[in-house]
């Protein structure tokens, strides 16, 4: 080992320059990470292939700029030197540096890190007078050099660089290490990957474009971390996640108080940003430091509605009281992400760029601003969604500037609308590799799957002792959970049973599989479709716990007092399960009616045998509802809360093609299942924390904070009924008090305000957070975690780990050591928890496209399917928020235009626009014409028409019309849920289709020939989803059962506010 000095040029925290002087220690013996060494210096870890045909080295600048490019799997045998990745960190900034962190340590990437500077022969000392660019370039040629050496030639190495001067000079001076640009080598090596060719293109424009415009300042500079640290930690600044508000996206944006050493009794509740100059160049979800205003700069949020895409000046009368109001002096982290953008209309491309390719594209986000790029396929791509990320915002530039990733595909279409908005989630679902698949167990007609014998040995089985059976939505094919339930010998204890799919036998820690499912942490449920965790031979086989199949599976038994239901004794393990009935929630639940419903597995039994498994089916059911029953009864007790979701379900029929999109109804069933599955996970969580105190996964909710609770108060009190909201078991009592016999969705309104005020329920370490907090408020449980759905949650993975661990521990009598420790725990929780938040906002978007695809060909005056009862819930200055519990749909409904013209109300209940005024009320919003005044209150009924407004750039809306201040009653609606009567008109699209695939080689012919981006990158097929749904839509003009309205209805309040 050799002693050197290493001298590092820092600054201080005062902005001063500092020259440091540290020990630098130089080894021969440097792991060089090749599976090719002969001289065995490599320790256990991650090993670049030796099946390439060369490595790769690329030096500091194409670290620094081109990470993303390198990102791709198809490049391989890369070698990061140490110099490289420090350069970059310095240069870019810790995210830029986490992310080069987790590409080396990801195994699906062929690449590693080579600590060139602790190696004696690579390390290069700066010479005096040489740049710090220079010399990170020589020390990265040298380290390449010495890696070929090292393996004896056996690979030839190529640096790539950005530096001409560095190729002209090193490209020679060693036989078999080529020194050639990023881009000679991509067009070289991989002349078939456009899409990184493409991906170089674009950042090397941005790059070019990045020197500003002008000198002149649009925005103050942001102060430098060093001084942002010191202001957090005396309580100046105030550090927090900046939130746009979507509606006001130009205007109004929110700091959420993080909680700083700041001791302001007022802060409360969020901070307000008003308008772009004092947010300063963050953009929505980067991480800001706030300096709050002076009192007399204050204001107040915009309770006026607007629909997101102008905005409105807020006036006094249309804002709430003054909240603390700051700006933006700095960014402690920037979290850009992928954006998805549309490009201008052409006219206006010619405006912007007459001699230049500087193009302003507009994000499908509207709380993104637009973003500056290069480019010269600015008219190619029209009416095209792209993918584009941020480089840099400048305080001379209005705009950020950013770079183009790859197409998605032509705006409207189905497909690319979806993948939208799995971008703009962040959520990438690739298919699973080979070689992921490569570690599944095989399960064909030709080689069918059998259990392990070692495997059945050391299990308890259950097949031929315990009657077992899963209830789930009709057609599901991940089962992760199934129960059983029997009376035990002696008629005293009954034995209750919940049966998990044991998904950590075949997914491995540490394996392929594993790692993909812990990067996608769930599995996502779109409208129509679902993108899974785990490789599907696991998920809708293998681990699917289907009827009358053999399968592997974690269980948890409680032996139970038959009349006071009391715990006796409960049971962890391992079992050997056959799920003899395969219900659906529906099916279940008639049985249970005592309805005639017939149960596909009995179908061809003989009548005594049948009758006598049905009646043993029917007891099970009976005994789990009467058990379920009292589980919730226990938790009423102690205040868990029945709170009321929105949920829209796409209506399927057997070919999976789209009906309807309809509210899911309520069954006694779903919460009997609900009840169990929760039972199972409380005892686990139980279980692993007393096992392992300080690295358990549990998952809590926290109190929401009181102030959230206002609007459901104060709603309840417009009727007459009093929220107590100081415990959850006041609220719940409060709740269930809050009935109106004369409308029962009063109680259900009340309900979802309930749930909206709610904080998020998460996943923790137990080491990361005190016992206090443990606690899960909507459950009313001291403990709670996630066990019953391995096959679709990478959570419940974590704890079935943890619970044999917990097993085997006591067996060994030692703590298992392969845990994760506190730290790798906590760290983890968090990306499942955003993973889960994504997976939510994803589902909810994917519900809204769906509603607009289901009304947008529908025409609003015609059809009656577009004319529904809706019911007020919230008041605002110019307007009223509704629900429509016909379709699960929330929107807004104007009562003023933009013409300054008022809602009137007629005699015979249709409204019509009049000059006039408004006045909002705390509970009601009252019109005055000259026909007279006219008062709407919270939970009244109204009628609303419903229309879709398109958006060129964004999602298109759903927007609504006040044509009565009646309630809304058809024939139709009352005596056939919505959406049932659809299934006709799908069997005759799918009939159409059929036809219309006899004629493909002529439609073929006659398609248009697509450009070379839409080959590439469009994602639909036809025939697809969307040109389904067109011709749905139009055969429901053919529908007799559809009453049309009349041309001369009274006429709508349609506004284009």
């Amino acid at each position: 080992m050799i002693k050197t000095e290493k001298v590092l040029h820092l600054k201080s925290s005062r902005g001063g320059k500092v020259r440091v002087v540290r020990e630098h220690y130089l080894r021969e013996r440097v792991d060089c990470r090749s599976s090719l060494c002969q001289d065995d210096c490599n320790s256990d870890g991650k090993l670049l292939s030796g099946d390439v045909t060369h490595y790769v080295v690329p030096d500091a600048g194409v670290v620094r700029d081109f990470l993303e490019v390198l990102e791709f799997r198809e490049l391989q045998g890369i070698v990061f030197t140490q110099t490289a990745c420090q350069a970059a960190h310095h240069a870019r900034g810790r995210r830029h540096y986490n992310r080069l962190r987790g590409l080396l340590k990801d195994p699906r990437h062929d690449c590693v890190l080579f600590a060139n500077e602790f190696q004696q022969y690579s390390y290069c000392p700066r010479e005096k007078g040489e740049t710090q660019e220079k010399w990170h370039t020589r020390c990265v040629y040298h380290a390449a050099v010495w890696y070929y050496n090292h393996l004896t030639g056996q690979k030839p190495v190529v640096m790539i660089s950005e530096d001409e001067e560095a190729i002209k000079e090193y490209s020679s001076q060693n036989t078999g290490v080529y020194v050639i640009s990023t881009q000679e080598y991509l067009q070289s090596f991989w002349p078939d990957l456009q899409a990184a060719q493409e991906l170089y293109t674009s950042i090397a424009h941005a790059l070019q474009e990045r020197e500003s415009e002008g000198v002149e300042k649009e925005y103050t500079e942001h102060l430098p971390a060093e001084v942002l640290e010191a202001g957090i930690k005396s309580g100046r600044y105030i550090q927090g996640m900046l939130s746009v508000n979507k509606h006001r996206s130009q205007n109004e944006a929110f700091v959420r108080f993080e909680g700083s050493s700041n001791k302001d009794t007022e802060l409360n509740s969020d901070i307000l940003i008003s308008g772009g100059k004092h947010r300063n160049r963050a953009v929505h979800g980067d991480v800001v430091a706030v300096e709050l205003l002076p009192r007399s700069e204050w204001s107040g949020r915009t309770n006026s509605l607007t629909d997101g895409q102008t905005e409105e000046k807020a006036g006094e009368d249309t804002q709430s009281k003054p909240m603390p109001t700051g700006r933006v002096v700095g960014i402690v982290q920037r979290n850009w992400r992928d954006y998805v953008v549309t490009f201008p209309p052409k006219e206006e491309l010619h405006s912007q760029s007459r001699n230049t390719q500087k193009i302003l594209v507009i994000p499908w986000d509207y709380r993104i601003p637009k973003i500056r790029i290069s480019t010269q396929q600015a008219e190619v791509l029209q009416d095209h969604r792209v993918i584009v990320r941020l480089d840099s915002w400048d305080s001379t530039s209005l705009y950020p500037n950013g770079h183009t990733v790859r197409v998605l595909g032509k705006a409207g279409e189905l497909e690319t609308e979806i993948q939208t908005i799995l971008v703009e989630n962040c959520i990438h679902v690739p298919p699973f590799s080979e070689a992921q698949l490569r570690e599944m167990p095989v399960n064909s007609r030709e080689q069918p799957w059998q259990m392990d014998p070692s495997e059945v040995s050391s299990r308890r089985d259950l097949r031929d002792t315990h009657l077992v059976f899963s209830i789930d939505p009709l057609g599901c094919e991940d089962v992760d959970d199934t129960l059983s339930i029997r009376t035990l010998p002696g008629g005293k204890r009954l034995e209750l049973g919940v049966h998990i799919a044991d998904v950590t036998h075949f997914v491995k820690k540490g394996s392929l599989t594993d790692l993909e499912a812990r990067t996608r942490a769930t599995t996502y449920y779109m409208a129509d479709r679902r993108y899974d965790m785990l490789p599907p031979v696991l998920s809708a086989d293998l681990c699917s716990l289907l009827g009358g199949v053999d399968r592997y599976a974690m269980s948890v038994l409680w032996e139970l007092d038959d009349e006071t239901l009391a715990v006796c004794n409960v049971w962890y393990g391992r079992t050997l399960i056959r799920s003899s009935y395969q219900l659906h929630y529906e099916l279940a639940q008639s049985l249970l009616n005592g309805e005639g419903v017939e149960v596909p597995e009995l179908l061809q039994l003989e009548s005594p045998e049948q009758g006598q498994k049905l009646a043993d089916l029917l007891q099970a059911l009976e005994t789990l509802t009467r058990v379920a029953r009292h589980l919730r009864a226990q938790r009423d007790k102690v205040g868990a809360l029945e709170l009321e979701g929105v949920e829209v379900r796409a209506q399927l029929d057997k070919d999976k093609n789209i009906a309807a999109l309809v509210p899911k109804q309520p069954l006694e069933v779903h919460e009997t299942v609900a009840e169990c599955m929760i039972y199972a996970n409380h005892w686990v969580a139980r279980k692993i924390q007393e096992s392992f105190p300080h690295q358990a996964l549990l998952r809590h909710h926290p109190p929401p904070r009181q102030e959230f609770f206002n609007q459901l108060v104060d709603s309840a009190k417009s009727r007459g009924f009093i929220i107590d909201t100081r415990s959850n078991k006041a609220l719940a009592d409060s709740l269930d008090r809050a009935v109106d016999p004369q409308d029962p969705l009063v109680n259900r309104l009340l309900r979802m305000m309930a749930t909206q005020a709610m904080s998020n329920a998460l996943y923790f370490s137990t080491g990361a957070c005190p016992e206090e907090q443990y606690y899960h408020y909507g459950l009313a449980l001291e403990r709670y975690t996630h066990f019953t759905s391995p096959i679709r949650r990478y959570a419940d993975i974590i704890v079935h780990r943890l619970l044999m661990a917990a097993i085997q521990s006591e067996k060994d009598g030692c703590l298992h050591k392969t845990l994760d420790s506190n730290k790798e725990l906590h760290e983890l929780a968090q990306q499942i928890n955003n993973r889960n938040r994504a997976a939510q906002h994803a589902q909810k978007q994917s519900i809204e496209l769906f509603q607009c695809l289901y009304f947008r060909d529908k025409d609003p005056l015609t059809d009656e399917r577009c004319v529904a009862d809706a019911i007020i819930y919230s008041i605002r200055a110019n307007g009223i928020l509704v629900f429509l519990p016909q379709y699960g749909l929330k929107g807004a409904v104007y009562l003023k235009n933009r013409e300054n013209k008022v809602v009137s109300v007629r005699d015979d209940g249709k409204c019509e626009w009049q000059a006039g005024t408004l006045q909002r009320y705390l509970d009601r919003v009252s019109t005055f014409t000259s026909t007279g005044t006219h008062t709407f209150h919270l939970f009244d009924h109204v009628t609303v028409r419903i229309s879709v407004v398109p958006s060129r750039c964004h999602a298109d809306s759903v927007h609504l019309e006040l044509i009565s201040n009646k309630q809304h009653r058809t024939e139709r609606a009352q005596s056939q849920p919505s959406g049932r009567g659809q299934s006709e008109l799908v069997r005759e699209v799918v009939r159409r289709e059929e036809e219309a695939s006899l004629q493909a080689e002529e439609q073929k012919a006659r398609r248009p020939k697509f450009s070379k981006e839409e080959r590439e990158f469009r994602q639909s097929k036809t025939p697809n989803l969307y040109s389904l749904l067109q011709e749905i839509s139009e055969l429901a003009m053919l529908d007799l059962t559809v009453c049309h309205l009349p041309n001369n209805e009274a006429q709508t309040c349609s506004t284009s506010a």
